[in-house]
């Protein structure tokens, strides 16, 4: 790797070319600075599972049944309920019981989602804690 310079008796021009080894340098430190202080991701979460196995129940849990039919109307354990405020008052007396009974919400699949969201917000507003939504499988491939 030959380089021509100018001779100095025909040309007063500075030489205008920049000295770029210091730069690369530089840049090659810094690179290696920042490869050793990123911190190694670890692809794993660190759970504190329970261990062993749990007490046995002697008492199954209550279990209300809140259904939703085709045409919006909430049921509960069977009854149809007038307004939400009923609904809330069943939903408060279940919550204040000494052991919360399981609320399972079954909506239609032709129910208005609104209705299932009001039935939801109630519960979770109200604080039942064992909520689940019973019969999804009728949801699978709606579009």
């Amino acid at each position: 790797m030959a380089m021509t310079m100018p001779s100095s008796a025909g040309s007063d021009e500075p030489i205008m070319d920049i000295n770029t080894t210091p730069l690369i340098d530089v840049m090659l430190v810094l690179l290696v600075m920042l490869i050793i202080t990123i911190p190694i991701q670890l692809h794993s979460v660190n759970l504190n599972m329970p261990v062993g196995a749990p007490p046995p129940s002697d008492t199954k849990p209550e279990v209300v049944k809140i259904d939703i039919d085709e045409t919006s109307r909430v049921y509960w354990q069977g009854v149809v309920l007038s307004s939400r405020a009923e609904l809330e008052d069943k939903m408060r007396a279940a919550a204040d019981q000494a052991v919360q009974p399981e609320i399972h919400v079954r909506p239609n699949r032709l129910a208005k989602y609104n209705t299932f969201a009001e039935v939801m917000v109630s519960a979770n507003k109200i604080g039942l804690a064992k909520l689940g939504v019973i019969g999804s499988e009728q949801f699978i491939g709606q579009q």
